[in-house]
């Protein structure tokens, strides 16, 4: 059941209950997690944060906790499944879900008693009607009284046979109903896709609540940018969303203006600002950032001596010295940094990169600390997804909540250190992919297979390195193609997952072209394909176009794939 209103329905209810909080792990469901944390510590809300991997971890979590708890509060997870028949819960444990992904489950939407979603109405959902879908028993029994008045009764026969027609035209209309049901719900199941941001749901909140802070509307921007970043909203909706939360900001500036003039070493100030489409670049070098960038990578197709000349007359044509250019950004001299923006800006347009500029947020802590929105992103993701350390899920998870604070700010570079080294792997092996012609066509799609034994394959075990590693290779290999028919192929991309266990991470994504409604319809594709080889494949992602299957199944699985997608 949709809650209309999130304060009534929502936070009334759980204020005075002990409250299990399942976190999903991405970042857009960190950020949600923090602001509902700060509201939960204004009103002492006794709660206990279970971050969880996937629908197994859900389970077990959801079993661990089950005795103690009522109240279940999942973010970015839960919707997308019929979770009554997932968890298998108690009559009276109640489920808050504030989730993502789309489509939303038909039985989830019209369970009335246990499944309250706190989804945006306006989002585009599309759920079917009820009576679509549903059907009472009664209506199936039908009435088999058949006496009418006056008229004397029908022989027995004649009775038997207007019976009989009778149960033969209701089968028929059960089986007509049934065909449409299945094909209004495959209609309405068919794309995987994501709707509004989970942290721009709390705050929303915390808004209505009037108990919002500067520090949880940053972390609702950091959960807008994440969707931006890792690719899963449009460009439209984006912007839309920007737009909501750049009056938010207005409205604190204009309230703090006295804590701004005074200027302390603790103020906290949020801007908005077109920036750059650089990654990283005021942490970096700006010459590293812009090689490590896929905006700027792809553009001058920098894996190919051709794209390094470009570059460098790109360089050349902005008249910075390359000594200031490969320097940190920091130690650029101020003369030259004052008017960066524009100089990038103006050389840019000439090289046909029009939109290097992107709408987002900064944000400055005292003097000296200044962020952008998907600075902090890239490190919050590097840290929860890191494989230097053999830590546990829970202990990069905890570590990336912390560096979303700014009394922690120390863990935030740690993470922006972890991230140049991820985006720095990824360029590197998008580069050997395209030049080693590792990118095959399969008819209805493109594959790509990373080895076993390729540098940084560990870090490619994760699925957001996986995701970003494959938008980014699907983009330089249309940039390099000559054959046009492959930009309007999806990508699907395997990576080495457990040696020892002998699986792979495998995922899908849409053809470049289909950038209009990031509509994703890998997840339903993969089921099929699992069921039709009995290949012996794991769905555990919240996102169901991120599957683990077994290495010894790959060729049979992807034989299916074809022979269904062509």
């Amino acid at each position: 059941m949709f809650i209309t209103d999130i304060r009534k329905e929502f936070y009334d209810v759980v204020v005075n209950q002990r409250v299990a909080l399942l976190v999903s792990l991405d970042i857009d469901a960190l950020c949600a997690c923090k602001i509902l944390q700060a509201l939960f510590h204004c009103d002492q809300v006794q709660y206990t944060l279970v971050p969880v991997t996937g629908w197994q971890d859900l389970g077990t979590a959801f079993l661990e906790h089950k005795e103690q708890f009522r109240y279940f509060v999942l973010i970015n997870c839960g919707a997308n499944v019929d979770l009554l028949e997932t968890l298998q819960p108690e009559e009276d444990s109640i489920f808050f879900i504030c989730d993502t992904h789309r489509p939303v489950d038909v039985v989830n939407v019209y369970n009335d008693t246990q499944v309250k979603l706190m989804i945006k109405q306006d989002d585009d959902l599309g759920v079917p009607s009820y009576d679509d879908i549903f059907r009472d028993e009664e209506e199936e029994s039908g009435d088999s009284g058949n006496e009418s008045d006056g008229d004397p009764e029908p022989s027995g026969k004649r009775r038997r046979y207007e019976e009989c027609l009778e149960q033969i035209e209701r089968q028929r209309a059960k089986r007509e109903w049934e065909a449409r049901r299945r094909e209004i719900l495959f209609d309405y199941e068919q794309y995987e896709y994501h709707g509004t941001s989970a942290a721009m749901m709390i705050f929303e909140l915390a808004w209505v609540l009037t108990k919002d802070t500067k520090d949880m509307l940053w972390w609702a921007v950091i959960g807008l940018t994440d969707q931006w970043v890792h690719d899963k909203i449009t460009h439209m909706k984006y912007v839309t969303d920007i737009a909501t939360l750049q009056r938010h900001v207005s409205r604190h500036n204009h309230r703090n203006e006295d804590e701004e003039n005074s200027l302390s070493i603790d103020c906290m100030r949020i801007s908005f600002e077109y920036d750059l489409r650089l990654a990283l670049y005021q942490h970096w070098s700006l010459y590293e950032s812009i090689c490590n960038s896929s905006y700027s990578s792809c553009h001058f197709k920098l894996w190919s001596m051709h794209g390094q000349k470009k570059l460098q007359e790109f360089l050349a044509d902005m008249g910075l010295p390359l000594k200031q250019v490969k320097q940190k950004f920091n130690s650029m001299d101020m003369s030259i940094k004052e008017n960066l923006r524009e100089v990038i800006e103006e050389s840019s347009n000439k090289y046909g990169m029009k939109d290097i500029r992107i709408q987002t947020f900064g944000v400055h802590f005292g003097f000296n600390n200044r962020f952008l929105a998907s600075d902090v992103v890239h490190a919050a993701a590097a840290l929860l997804e890191n494989t230097e350390k053999d830590e546990s899920p829970g202990d990069n998870f905890i570590k990336a909540l912390d560096c979303l604070s700014r009394s922690n700010l120390e863990r935030l570079h740690g993470g922006i250190a972890l991230a140049k080294k991820k985006l720095m792997a990824i360029q590197q092996t998008v580069a050997s992919c395209i030049c080693t012609n590792l990118i095959l066509s399969q008819g209805p799609f493109l594959y790509c297979y990373l080895l076993e034994g390729t540098p940084d394959v560990k870090l490619f075990s994760k699925p957001m390195a996986l995701t970003l590693l494959c938008k980014y290779l699907l983009k330089a290999f249309v940039c390099s193609t000559r054959n046009k028919r492959c930009k309007l192929l999806p990508l699907i991309m395997a990576a080495p997952m457990d040696v020892e266990k002998g699986t792979v991470l495998v995922l899908g994504i849409p053809p470049e072209s289909d950038t209009s409604d990031k509509k994703n319809f890998f997840g339903r594709a993969f089921e099929k394909a699992a069921e039709s080889t009995s290949s012996r494949t794991l769905h555990d992602h919240f996102d169901t176009s991120i599957i683990e299957l077994k290495m010894e199944d790959r060729t049979k699985f992807l034989d299916a794939l074809i022979t269904l997608l062509s």
